[in-house]
């Protein structure tokens, strides 16, 4: 299994086998939101810089901007979210993700949190 890598905004990305990277929030961020209730995604073409707002999440709590955790071209939305943005609540790490990406220089993504700094980050360790 890949391993994934966690930003300080509370995003993960995990580097699949061809390449791309698959983002989305962790699970600690969506229990923070609480039910989420619209999900704005990315345009599919867009090059990205890391750190760059790519969207929004909105719960019944609040609103949240998305950033990506590295640079590179967005490849595909997860256009189900649109339907059923629950789906983040329910499976953040799996089916609930945001984009797929083209990242273009893969030690930004090494360079970014693995899951046990993550977790002290969070205050769960």
């Amino acid at each position: 299994m890949s391993e994934i890598r966690y930003t300080s905004d509370h995003e993960w990305i995990r580097m699949e086998d061809d390449g791309t990277a698959t983002v989305g929030i962790t699970s600690h961020a969506q229990e923070q939101l609480g039910d989420i209730v619209f999900v704005e995604l990315p345009n599919t073409g867009t090059e990205v810089s890391q750190g760059d707002e790519v969207g929004v999440v909105e719960s019944v709590k609040a609103a949240s901007e998305i950033y990506a955790p590295v640079a590179g071209e967005i490849l595909e939305a997860n256009e189900t979210l649109s339907d059923e943005p629950a789906t983040v609540n329910s499976d953040p790490m799996g089916g609930g993700w945001f984009f797929k990406m083209k990242v273009a220089d893969p030690s930004e993504v090494q360079a970014l949190m693995d899951e046990a700094a993550y977790k002290d980050h969070c205050g769960e360790s």
